[in-house]
Parts: C-alpha cells; sequence; structure tokens
C-alpha cells in the first residue's frame, strides 16, 4: 500500500498489483464507495498488466474524510487527478467499474487530455446524462428464469424497487449479480455486503452529482482516445443495448459484450475478461 494526499488533505492509499510498467491501468472502485480489495486481482489481468487500484476517501486504506461532502462523484474527479500527480503520469489508462463509470467519465469530461485510454467495465453513465431504467433490470432478470432461485428472486426484485427492500431481499438480488452462483459468486458477494457503506454510498450521489452530464458529454463526444465498453450479456445494469449507447458516445469508442457475465465479469468469466482488457491496451499502444 501507498499513500498520498487529496487536494483538500485527506490521506488516500491505493495498492499496486503485477509486473512494473510505465503504463499501469488506474483501476477505480464501483459500489458505490466500494474499496478496491473487491476487483482481486480482476480475473487475473495483474498477470499482464500492471494495476494501481485507488481506495476510495473513507474506503479500505484511505482515511475517512473531513466533510463527507468531498465524496460526491463530481468532487471526487480531483482525487484521481491527485493521483496521476502522485504517479508522475502525464495521461492515464483508466477503469471504472458500475457506479464509477460515473467518476472516470467526469474526470474525462475535466481533464480529457490526461486520459490515454479508458475501460467502462458494466459502467454507469450518469455523469454523461445516460441513465439505465429499473424496465431494463426486469428484462435481465427474466433471462434468469430457468435459475432455480428464480421464483425467489421475483417478489424480492420487486419489493426493493418498490422502496420496500429488507436486508434479505438485497442479498437475493445478489443472485442476478453474477452469471452463476456458485462458491465464487458467493464469497465475492458475502465480502461486498461486508463492505458496503450507505452514508457514503449516498454521499457519492448527493444532489449535484451530475449537474456537468450535458458539458461532460460534449467534450468526451470529441474525446481523442480509445475507450472499451465491456458489459455483460446477463446483467442489466447496463443491457447490452445500453452499453452500446455509451461507446456511441466517443469517437474511438468500442462494445464489448461477455457471454455468460453479469455485472462482476472478471468473477463470471475471468478469462475472457482478462484476455479482452489486456488486448484492447496492447492495441492502444
Amino acid at each position: 500500500m501507498q499513500t498520498f494526499d487529496a487536494f483538500d488533505g485527506t490521506r488516500l492509499a491505493y495498492h499496486r498489483q503485477g509486473p512494473a510498467g510505465d503504463r499501469p491501468l488506474v483501476c477505480v472502485p464501483g459500489g458505490p464507495m466500494m474499496p478496491s480489495a473487491y476487483f482481486g486481482d480482476l480475473g487475473g489481468l495483474s498477470a499482464q498488466r500492471e494495476l494501481v487500484l485507488l481506495d476510495l476517501r473513507g474506503t479500505g486504506e484511505s482515511a475517512v474524510p473531513a466533510d463527507l461532502a468531498g465524496s460526491r462523484v463530481d468532487r471526487q474527479v480531483e482525487d484521481v487527478e491527485a493521483l496521476r500527480l502522485e504517479l508522475g503520469l502525464e495521461q492515464l489508462d483508466l477503469l471504472g467499474h458500475s457506479a464509477s463509470g460515473d467518476l472516470v467519465l467526469a474526470y474525462a469530461g475535466r481533464y480529457p487530455q490526461r486520459v490515454r485510454s479508458l475501460v467502462l467495465v458494466c459502467g454507469r453513465a450518469r455523469s454523461v446524462g445516460v441513465d439505465y431504467p429499473v424496465e431494463l433490470r426486469r428484462e435481465a432478470l427474466v433471462l434468469r428464469s430457468d435459475e432455480p432461485w428464480y421464483d425467489e428472486v421475483v417478489p424480492a426484485f420487486e419489493r426493493v424497487w418498490a422502496g420496500d427492500g429488507e436486508d434479505e431481499d438485497f442479498d437475493l438480488l445478489d443472485r442476478i449479480a453474477y452469471g452463476r452462483w456458485d462458491a465464487a459468486a458467493q464469497a465475492h458477494a458475502t465480502a461486498c455486503t461486508e463492505w458496503f457503506d450507505m452514508e457514503a454510498a449516498d454521499a457519492f450521489l448527493a444532489p449535484g452529482a451530475f449537474d456537468e452530464a450535458e458539458r461532460n458529454r460534449a467534450v468526451l463526444g470529441a474525446l481523442d482516445a480509445p475507450v472499451l465498453v465491456l458489459s455483460g450479456d446477463l446483467d442489466g445494469s447496463p443491457r447490452p443495448a445500453s452499453a452500446a449507447e455509451v461507446a456511441a458516445l466517443f469517437p474511438r469508442g468500442e462494445h464489448v459484450v461477455q457471454p455468460g457475465a453479469a455485472h462482476y465479469p472478471w468473477v463470471d468469466g475471468p478469462e475472457f475478461f482478462a484476455r479482452t482488457v489486456a488486448e484492447f491496451l496492447t492495441r492502444t499502444v
């Protein structure tokens, strides 16, 4: 673990994995506000590429900020920029997953000249004005109708989206976040549940978080950097069609659908995931 100070003095931590190189892949966790430990080694990607795994403020080994308002997604853009300066890099190869898609897109919108390449893994895109409605999540749920847990998950899904979900309902929904509800998925889901902090997640999405969406979209429509948008064919957030819409926003955007994967493709199909991302990064050299 290594540390650096954000612009407001909050001490942030990051972790290095894999062979040292001059083009590390900076990985920003989703959740929102999960520690970088949930990435593991990204399905073995660290064997092919050096990973720099950032612990967002108040997560993992990073300090809790004096003012939680600094955790709002658009404000954490400056944490990513402080990490770039810490690493001494002119440009970043950035990976964002799930909710951190919002953060890396906001960073690219504010600092487009600092982005060498961008990888969005099942990423949200509210920072460019794209959201994924609950109807598409239902569409993904129906794809799992042959699963033995399906009849139990459907009413839990409806309770959660009606605002009446209990902890047990959220636990049941973990099943649709993975392509297979096997031992690896269950262990990963259990760890994520233990790490998740609702207060921090609420701060990430506080009012005003996406006020710059229109400006970001305009800037990224001219971004001269390769962008990989990877989605799982079983995921509901985003569905592949939504991910393709996000990829089309970029002049050099491409979309790949990972078969048999849901929201954590490096858990569902580590070899496919690591190969796809490594090959994309190699092409960007």
